[in-house]
């Protein structure tokens, strides 16, 4: 194995996702040759990813690159890596907020913050949105506990509570929580509101494509009219929002509202943008639940126009996720309980970066 690269590595699931976990020091420093690593290690660029520990789909073919920080008043930074399934492409304009749930048991058990005897608190810098997130993880004496009586909708079983705080959220990417500067704009058409929120997405009535949002994941995936009509909505939505081109990012993510079918708030479906997320990622609900009290959104016209403190509870295909939003410093910040799960730790094997772009 002389001839591969031999890289320390953690499987974990957080959240409703699922990836391989890195120390930043154990990865090459030049960005580019750190990119052909994860490339390799995924197998990106196959359906399946079948040459590589991906899981073919973009909620398990996800990267955490985890270092200590260098931001006042954070304990480590966290950079995220959305790698594509469909092209070898590695994306760092998202963050992800199901990763996040397992990034602070990784740090703890790296060595990166000491264990408390009851419950650590862990505070993360998100590189990618440069947003800080604390992270409340289980733990008893030096080690973390994962097994709990918490359950979420999208994993089975149960686990121990993740309690997770967004600290003011709003800017993520472009600085602004409503970067166009109006609550609606009409694309294609269409009302839209174009918010920056932990993730920047493009929020849409079902209705307003012909669709109902209800539907299953795969058959909206598979609606390549709709699909379509949202990639020219979320194309324009980029360059409103002051991104320029976004046809190569994942973000801004589409996501259709619909009115609450059980007790809920209101119902979404969230897209990858071009695959629909079979749960609904953690930094979208933080997303779409500030935008159910932002008023004049799409979101709070179908959220009934609540204000801050509430609980927005979001129906998704899989369940619900529940966002407690309050007022700290007279900005928002949002509260939600993940889980985690330590899945494998051992070395992952990189073809040299000369290789890869030879296979390419």
């Amino acid at each position: 194995m002389n001839d591969l690269l031999r890289i320390p590595c953690v499987l974990m699931r957080g959240g409703t996702s699922r990836g391989p976990f890195f120390l930043a020091s154990d990865l090459p420093r030049d960005p580019a040759q750190r990119d052909a690593a994860l490339l390799s290690i995924m197998g990106s660029g196959h359906p399946l990813q079948i040459d590589g520990i991906g899981g073919g789909n973009p909620v398990t073919s996800k990267v955490a690159i985890i270092g200590p920080s260098k931001v006042k008043g954070a304990d480590i930074d966290y950079l995220f890596a959305q790698v594509r399934t469909d092209r070898q492409f590695v994306d760092y304009s998202p963050n992800c907020g199901n990763m996040l749930a397992a990034v602070g048991p990784f740090a703890i058990e790296a060595g990166l913050v000491a264990a408390k005897e009851h419950d650590t608190l862990v505070r993360i810098h998100n590189v990618n949105t440069g947003k800080l997130i604390e992270a409340k993880v289980p733990t008893r004496g030096s080690e973390v506990i994962y097994l709990g009586d918490a359950s979420i909708d999208g994993v089975p079983g149960l686990a121990a509570p993740i309690a997770l705080t967004f600290v003011d959220s709003a800017g993520a990417k472009t600085g602004k929580l409503l970067p166009t500067g109006k609550p609606v704009d009409v694309i294609d058409g269409v009302d839209v509101t174009a918010i920056d929120c932990a993730m920047p997405m493009v929020l849409m009535r079902a209705a307003d494509l012909g669709v109902t949002g209800y539907e299953d994941p795969q058959a909206l995936t598979a609606n390549r009219t709709l699909i379509d009509r949202m990639t020219r909505i979320r194309l324009e939505a980029g360059r409103l929002m002051g991104m320029g081109d976004v046809s190569d990012m994942v973000i801004p993510k589409p996501v259709l509202i619909s009115p609450a079918r059980k007790d809920g708030t209101m119902s979404v479906r969230y897209f990858m943008p071009n695959e629909c997320h079979p749960t609904l990622a953690t930094t979208g609900a933080v997303g779409i639940a500030t935008a159910a009290v932002t008023p004049g959104t799409v979101a709070s016209e179908e959220a009934g126009q609540p204000s801050v403190p509430t609980l927005i509870r979001i129906e998704h295909p899989a369940g619900r996720l529940d966002v407690q939003l309050e007022l700290r410093n007279g900005a928002i910040a949002a509260g939600l309980v993940r889980t985690a799960r330590r899945l494998f730790e051992g070395f992952a094997f990189a073809k040299p970066a000369a290789a890869i772009e030879h296979a390419a």
